[in-house]
């Protein structure tokens, strides 16, 4: 048993992979390969977004990986700039037409805010209404699990003030340096199920001196140790990668980090993305 063959169970009863395969920045002519490479190394558990751009070869990686479609895990999202019931239910079906399955394993909402105002104006009723097409999509067996990406304490409980489902998921921007510590645990008070994107913090984390000794004392490279702090922390896991080294080593992970340097992890401040800044996300917002 590696990592790569342990799961969670999400509020619903439907099982996770704990590892997963992040795909932002791959683009869709080599997304594909990049599916199978994962498949074959052994991650089960894909993550896009029609954001992305790459939902087609995705797809087509998932349907040519070799393995049964029920071992594999598939997550998109539903674009940011969606926030009516009608648009949100075209672009449900638009997804699941790119990927070309039959059905995706779980759909989120993007972001509380199109990406040109994030954190930004008011759009509680537009979250509510692309909520009420994803709670449809799932009642019709299109979509397995549904959550939200992104989302605050008040953005989630916006969504449960009507919700028939409470989100399975919230995946959000979690690493060593950046630690949202409220927010997981008002999650983990939901049954929400927490996955962290970008758990190696875009590089900046590998310059830190403290994380680099830490490493060392383990044994493990600056990202192995990354990826294990935030599944110490109970998340789902989703290193970005479409290089098969890189997902191999990044899924040897099978080490434990100390309550203390847990600690010491779940301290530190160091959020410097570098070029990345200019993404909503890593705007500090």
């Amino acid at each position: 048993m590696t990592m790569l063959d342990e799961s969670y169970t999400l509020s619903n009863g439907v099982k996770i992979p704990k590892l997963g395969l992040g795909t932002w920045f791959i683009d869709d002519g080599k997304a594909a390969d990049a599916v199978r490479a994962a498949v074959e190394i052994g991650y089960r558990n894909i993550d896009t977004a029609q954001a992305y751009g790459n939902e087609r070869g995705v797809g087509e990686g998932a349907r040519t990986a070799g393995v049964p479609r029920g071992e594999l895990f598939v997550s998109t999202k539903l674009a940011a700039e969606i926030k009516d019931y009608d648009q949100a239910l075209a672009a449900i079906d638009g997804s699941l037409q790119k990927l070309g399955l039959d059905r995706i394993d779980l759909m989120l909402i993007h972001s509380p805010q199109p990406w040109d105002d994030f954190r930004g104006g008011d759009y509680a009723e537009g979250n509510r209404e692309a909520w009420r097409a994803l709670e449809e999509a799932h009642q019709a067996g299109k979509i397995r699990s549904i959550g939200v990406s992104n989302f605050q304490q008040h953005d989630l409980e916006n969504i449960l003030s009507s919700a028939t489902v409470v989100p399975h998921v919230n995946q959000l921007l979690v690493h060593a340096g950046n630690t949202p510590s409220e927010l997981l645990a008002y999650c983990e008070s939901k049954q929400i199920l927490v996955e962290a994107y970008s758990p190696i913090a875009h590089g900046a984390i590998l310059k830190n001196a403290a994380v680099q000794a830490m490493a060392e004392k383990y044994g493990v490279s600056v990202p192995q140790l990354c990826i294990r702090y935030t599944l110490q922390l109970g998340t789902v896991s989703l290193p970005k990668t479409a290089n098969p080294e890189h997902m191999r080593s990044n899924a040897e992970v099978d080490f434990e980090i100390s309550g203390d340097d847990m600690g010491v992890l779940r301290d530190l401040r160091d959020v410097d993305y570098g070029e990345h800044s200019a993404f909503p996300v890593y705007s500090g917002k």
